[in-house]
């Protein structure tokens, strides 16, 4: 899913949101391939569809919580939605290739 053409409307938030680090990993979100998708609606709500490492990752509330606040602070975002989602299911293939070559030498 990931790799996938980012309307130019979006592409502001797909930045942004690169700058929520994974905690453990100490890695942008876009860059590991955690978000899959970014929309904003009529009424001013940004829905950010995206995943996790794992189910169990305890640094996901903390991630959540940090991708509703970077989509708050734009004026132009009134309410933010975040859909976890497990399927597809997140694996080192959706990195960015240059990260993922970094952390995994392939």
């Amino acid at each position: 899913m990931p790799k996938k053409s980012i309307p130019k409307k979006y592409e502001k938030y797909w930045k942004l949101l690169n700058n929520v680090i994974d905690p453990e990993l100490h890695i942008g979100i876009i860059d590991l391939g955690l978000i899959y998708d970014v929309r904003i609606k009529k009424d001013k709500t940004a829905v950010v569809t995206m995943t996790l490492t794992t189910p169990t990752c305890p640094e996901g509330p903390l991630i959540i919580g940090e991708v509703e606040a970077k989509m708050l602070a734009q004026k132009e975002i009134k309410n933010v939605y975040v859909e976890i989602v497990w399927d597809p299911p997140w694996t080192a293939d959706m990195m960015d290739p240059k990260i993922r070559s970094l952390l995994l030498g392939d």
